[in-house]
Order: C-alpha cells, then sequence, then structure tokens
C-alpha cells in the first residue's frame, strides 16, 4: 500500500491572492510561476472566463518541503471557528521566558502583515505559550 507524502492545505476565502500574499509573507512562501503559455499570472487570470477570474490563487514553500497552500473563492464569508488550522512554530525547542519572547516577536511581524492577535496562552506548568491569532480574513492559526 502507498502511503500520501505530499499534500495541499486549501483555505476557502473571499478574496484568494490576497490571502495567499499574506500567508507567503508569514510562512516564507512563494507564488509558483505561471502556467506554460503565460509570462504573469494577470496574464493567465485575464485568460479565463469572467466567471473564473480571480478565483484562485496558490502559494508553495520554496523549498519544496511544506505543503502547497491553495486559496479558493467562496461566495459566503467565515462563519463558525476553523476545524483544522496551521500551526506557525517560530519557538520549536524554546521555553519560558525566552519561548514567550520569540512568539511575542513572531506575533509583532504578523499583526504588521495584517494579522489579528486573538490570545496569549502563557505557559502553565502543564503547556508552553502560544499565541492564538487570526488571519487576514479570520481564519484561526497559531504561533507556537
Amino acid at each position: 500500500m502507498t502511503s500520501v507524502k505530499k499534500f495541499q492545505v486549501t483555505f476557502d476565502c473571499a478574496s484568494p491572492e490576497r490571502v495567499a500574499r499574506f500567508w507567503c509573507e508569514a510562512l516564507g512562501y512563494v507564488v509558483p510561476p505561471p502556467p506554460e503559455g503565460f509570462a504573469t499570472w494577470d496574464d493567465f487570470n485575464h485568460s479565463l472566463p469572467p466567471e473564473q477570474q480571480d478565483a484562485a490563487f496558490a502559494c508553495v514553500d520554496p523549498t519544496g518541503d511544506g505543503p502547497r497552500l491553495y486559496f479558493q473563492r467562496v461566495p459566503e464569508g467565515k462563519v463558525a471557528k476553523n476545524r483544522v488550522h496551521l500551526d506557525v512554530r517560530a519557538g520549536t525547542g524554546l521555553v519560558g521566558a525566552e519561548r514567550l519572547a520569540t512568539l511575542k516577536a513572531e506575533r509583532d511581524r504578523l499583526v504588521a502583515l495584517g494579522a489579528v492577535c486573538v490570545q496569549v496562552l502563557e505557559a502553565d506548568g502543564v503547556n508552553e505559550s502560544c499565541i492564538s491569532m487570526q488571519d487576514i480574513e479570520g481564519n484561526e492559526f497559531c504561533v507556537d
């Protein structure tokens, strides 16, 4: 039996390119090259029927290690908490005050990109610190 080694994470959103570009900045991802025969993504987008224009966008890990992120336009807005979310791993291996300071620095960088800080959860003796956040369209994620 073959096991899957690569996967894609898909986001429903109102503005695919805007959300994709936020996550490019947040994670150090890049926009992949446009399809063959098109010089730019704008050229490709304008070749589509009007109802399909601006309907999707993607970004990829330039190292090829992380999953591809795909953003698709949907008509409805976000109405409930995500059942799955991304964890931005800024504090791996760090503990205590050093971890919290690192997480807060990453939080501040992401807020400058348009994210919203929801809650700072400080270490409690069982769990280390993490920070709950939302991206520019309200999708939850954590900085941990």
